[in-house]
């Protein structure tokens, strides 16, 4: 890609996902996502209702009179963003490819980290860590971010979501608040990695697919390459009993996915490309509120 047309491609993003981060996100990112827990700031005398576990016991017998500890939350936090660059996000058939709609999600968020004064870092990753860029603050990182998500080239097709939650506990000694964008197009297990890892830190899971991933359209012979291995075959999409099994294949697909983030109590939405992924953050910031 042109280094004028990438330019191009940053900006329009910016404009577009700054402006969904201060005018749809204000107040929601905040609410959805804390920090990192809570800082002693004062004492005060002893008030009825007071928890007495937050009581001073030396101010107490200084003045002969019960004080309590007075917190305050730790606002600033550290984000992460584990994205997906393996092949199967270079798809799309409706809106756009899912491998944009993840760029534009991922530059929303961390326009609304920077807003809330938040650290922002990205692991890329496939079936390796293609590249990590440790977490700093400021627009002009978050632009090359995004120019660095528009015009990245792996190293491999395929993905493996153990390996980036595995790197993120290795790599992230303090709390962090970290977003896996993928479709989670995966082969192996990674349930108890990512069990691990979302005790130690705060993990989300967004996932964005295609709407041809969950459905075949009715349109006679078909070739489909695997954008992962490169294995072609040619599927017969008139075929009724096809077109079921392959739904059926799909949900339970789908089922499997919801158990792992039950099982890990991550937080998570799926976003189909031709939906509105604001509607999807949404719903997600509010479930966490």
């Amino acid at each position: 890609m042109e280094t004028s047309e990438i330019i191009k491609k940053v900006r329009k993003i910016e404009i577009k996902t700054r402006g969904l981060s201060s005018n749809i996100f204000a107040g929601q990112y905040h609410s959805a996502f804390k920090g990192r827990g809570m800082a002693f700031s004062e004492v005060r005398e002893y008030q009825f209702g007071d928890d007495v576990r937050d009581i001073d016991w030396n101010v107490t017998a200084r003045f002969h009179r019960p004080y309590v500890k007075v917190f305050e939350e730790e606002r600033e936090l550290t984000v992460m963003l584990l994205i997906d660059v393996s092949g199967s996000l270079d798809f799309g058939t409706q809106k756009q490819m899912k491998r944009d709609m993840v760029t534009e999600i991922a530059a929303t968020i961390a326009f609304s980290a920077i807003q809330n004064n938040d650290k922002i870092g990205v692991v890329f990753f496939s079936d390796r860590i293609e590249k990590y860029i440790p977490p700093k603050k400021g627009r002009k990182h978050i632009l090359y971010i995004i120019r660095e998500m528009l015009n990245f080239q792996p190293e491999s097709k395929r993905t493996d979501v153990k390996q980036a939650v595995e790197f993120l506990s290795s790599v992230q000694k303090r709390r962090t608040t970290a977003f896996i964008l993928s479709d989670f197009y995966v082969r192996e297990e990674f349930q108890q990695s990512l069990q691990i890892c979302n005790r130690k830190h705060d993990v989300v899971a967004i996932q964005v697919y295609d709407q041809r991933a969950r459905e075949l359209p009715d349109v006679g012979l078909m070739k489909v390459v695997d954008a992962e291995t490169g294995y072609e075959q040619y599927v017969d999409t008139g075929s009724k009993a096809l077109r079921q099994a392959y739904r059926k294949y799909w949900n339970s697909r789908q089922s499997q996915l919801e158990e792992t983030f039950n099982k890990s109590n991550v937080d998570h939405v799926s976003v189909a490309t031709n939906e509105d992924f604001v509607k999807a953050l949404m719903m997600l910031f509010k479930q966490r509120s």
